[in-house]
């Protein structure tokens, strides 16, 4: 099955599909991504910034870039943030598309470095990401995984 992947600016239409989904994905509440979702349409800065990958009109993966990820690292922005793909669609490169589609766009918006922070060893890297520090995110006791992608000039 083939996916696109979809700018939230570009279908704000989709804007309370996606927030539903985000919340249900994370627990974050559905009024932040509303909010963040709103500022994206707003278009006053590249971040925040949506993006889906749709399948047969379905909302199976999607990722965002907020300014901070709820990390300690307030001076690393912006961030990709809520990566995620529906559990029968993942190892068939959704995650990857979605990334290298956000670094592309952010780059084409003026932005060619974005951080990340996860959990995750190894999966970040294969996409070009590069472990840049630790970081401590809002109410851990141990610190993550900060990522860094910087895209090159000539993109």
């Amino acid at each position: 099955m083939e996916c696109e992947i979809v700018k939230l600016r570009e279908h704000p239409e989709r804007k309370e599909e996606a927030a539903a989904w985000f919340h249900e994905k994370w627990g974050i509440p559905l009024e932040a991504y509303r909010e963040s979702m709103e500022e994206c349409l707003a278009g006053r800065s590249p971040a925040p910034q949506w993006y889906m990958a749709v399948a047969d009109r379905w909302i199976v993966g999607g990722l965002g870039v907020i300014e901070n990820d709820f990390h300690d690292r307030k001076d690393l922005t912006p961030n990709v943030c809520a990566v995620y793909v529906e559990e029968a669609y993942r190892r068939r490169g959704i995650a990857g598309a979605l990334l290298n589609h956000v670094c592309r766009d952010m780059a084409d918006l003026g932005v060619r470095t974005l951080y990340l922070l996860t959990d995750h060893t190894t999966f970040y890297e294969r996409y070009g990401w590069e472990f840049f520090c630790p970081a401590l995110g809002d109410g851990e006791s141990e610190p993550s995984r900060m990522y860094r992608h910087t895209m090159e000039e000539s993109l």
